[in-house]
């Protein structure tokens, strides 16, 4: 129902680029609905009165259906300021040496802490038992999994920072499981358990990490993106 309400007064009042700037002009807001399931981010052109105002027209359309907007995640905040949405951070930027903004999308803070905890988990001691070739196996799947996700966007400095943080955690893992008498010395961790450089190899098996994963850059695929629930446009048929 959100849908349609909101699609049927764009398609009446700002459906084209003139209607849009006449709107501007007079001093109203131009909006889009952006929704997944049950969360939703309306981007508003206008003044900060603008979005409270279609807040609370918001809140008015969803109440008959015993709905309402929760207060704790529901914020109007300036593109500048950034936001969360699906996990994403969205903030405008200025790009470095230049005049010009834009908006970049990178996984949220929340996101990162929780594959950094997923990482904790699979390197604590009681995983000691595993053979490292089977702990590198689970790692990749788990950052591959994560970093899939998030390939969309400004994503590779935050997979090469989690990398690196997986690293580490490997590398302690490895000092305490295969420690002997004496402590591994950085040339004997290098010669058994690297293969080029610092990635970690064992038995076949090669640290891939996150940034294996390849970043593509905001994938438009326009305004109207069909789904399961649409009906089947009409087909004629011959006579």
């Amino acid at each position: 129902m959100l849908d349609e309400y909101y699609d049927q007064q764009r398609r009446d009042v700002m459906a084209t680029s003139y209607q849009r700037l006449v709107r501007r002009r007079d001093g109203l807001a131009n909006w889009r609905l952006i929704r997944y399931a049950d969360d939703f981010v309306v981007m508003v052109s206008g003044t900060r009165e603008h979005a409270e105002a279609l807040r609370e027209e918001m809140a008015d359309v969803l109440a008959p259906m015993g709905l309402r907007l929760s207060s704790e995640k529901t914020r109007v905040v300036h593109v500048d300021e950034g936001f969360d949405f699906l996990s994403f951070t969205i903030r405008r930027f200025r790009k470095r040496g230049t005049n010009k903004y834009y908006v970049y999308t990178v996984p949220s803070k929340k996101a990162i802490e929780a594959i950094k905890g997923k990482v904790r988990e699979k390197t604590h001691r009681s995983t000691r038992v595993l053979e490292l070739d089977r702990l590198l196996r689970i790692l990749n799947g788990a950052l591959r999994g994560w970093a899939n996700y998030f390939r969309y966007g400004v994503s590779k400095v935050v997979f090469k920072a989690v990398d690196d943080f997986t690293w580490n955690r490997v590398m302690r893992w490895i000092r305490v499981k295969y420690k002997g008498r004496n402590r591994l010395t950085m040339k004997q961790m290098r010669r058994r358990f690297c293969d080029r450089g610092w990635r970690f190899a064992h038995n076949g098996v090669v640290f891939t990490g996150a940034a294996s994963v390849t970043v593509t850059r905001y994938r438009y695929r326009g305004s109207r993106i069909p789904n399961p629930w649409q009906p089947k446009p009409a087909t004629a048929q011959a006579c």
